[in-house]
């Protein structure tokens, strides 16, 4: 019964998690079909936004990890320095 329960309260997660594996794999410029014409990837970050919102989801749950991918993605503007920037 738990495992049921662990599963239906991580489900919204892991389906978000595995959105932003299908973005990664199709559109993301970094990582996906068109990474070729991108050698050195196109993200001023380490690790880029999606892999930072994956970590991040994956590690402090939908909300919060949300909450940081979105912070994320708000500093990675034309005026950022960029750098790495590890999920903490």
């Amino acid at each position: 019964m738990k495992k049921l329960f662990r599963f239906i309260g991580n489900f919204p997660r892991n389906v978000v998690l595995k959105m932003i594996r299908f973005y990664q794999k199709t559109l993301s410029p970094d990582h996906g079909l068109l990474k070729y014409k991108h050698p050195f990837g196109c993200c001023k970050y380490f690790p880029t936004c999606s892999e930072y919102g994956y970590q991040a989801i994956e590690k402090y749950g939908l909300i919060k990890g949300g909450l940081k991918a979105g912070w994320r993605i708000i500093r990675c503007n034309p005026w950022s320095k960029g750098g790495i920037d590890k999920v903490d």
